[in-house]
């Protein structure tokens, strides 16, 4: 989500919709430290799930302020993504940590957003960016993620009714198959217009 403001140089670190993106990324330490307090498992779990649901729709909400205030920005655009992917893979980590998630899915799913990362950088260099712009393949990985994780970290029954344990198991490794069946699409998009740049 592209950010342009009337906004200059510092002024643009400190809009909301920017703090609200800065919040993404306070709340790992904050995550991590629930499961470090004397609280009690199932209320470490509580804690950790509302935490990074609340902190998650951030994600929504503040490229809908950027939008509403008129403070869409460069830097803005760039914050947005980073703040997403630390969240979450510092999230996956503590979950192979608690012995929720495998340590095969946590390698999969940092590992491509390294790669895919670096990938858009190369492909912005070279003036070749629309190649790897986000596709659904990517949405539907980036939803699965979103919902695996708060699963995984209420690691219990919810409403009753659902095992939000055996869902998160499932949903995770979806994640990890979608995540490189898009890598893979990336990668496809992206060898042209490498390939024609390098000759």
């Amino acid at each position: 989500m592209m950010r342009k403001s009337p906004c200059h140089n510092s002024a643009m670190f400190w809009t909301i919709p920017t703090l609200m993106t800065w919040t993404r990324i306070v709340a790992i330490p904050l995550i991590v430290g629930v499961f470090y307090l004397p609280i009690g498992t199932v209320a470490q779990n509580e804690w950790a799930t509302m935490m990074f649901v609340v902190f998650a729709a951030t994600d929504w909400l503040d490229g809908f302020l950027a939008r509403k205030l008129n403070q869409v920005s460069a830097f803005g655009a760039f914050l947005d993504p980073v703040a997403d992917k630390i969240l979450v893979c510092a999230s996956v980590l503590v979950l192979v940590h608690l012995k929720r998630a495998d340590v095969f899915v946590a390698l999969i799913i940092i590992g491509r957003e390294i790669a895919i990362s670096a990938l858009r950088e190369w492909m912005a260099q070279i003036g070749a960016s629309k190649s790897v712009a986000v596709h659904m393949i990517g949405k539907l990985k980036t939803t699965a993620q979103m919902v695996a994780i708060p699963f995984l970290l209420f690691d219990g029954v919810l409403f009753g009714l659902i095992d939000t344990h055996l869902w998160g198991v499932w949903l995770i490794w979806s994640a990890a198959v979608l995540t490189v069946w898009s890598m893979v699409y990336y990668l496809q998009k992206a060898l042209p217009e490498i390939r024609a740049k390098v000759k």
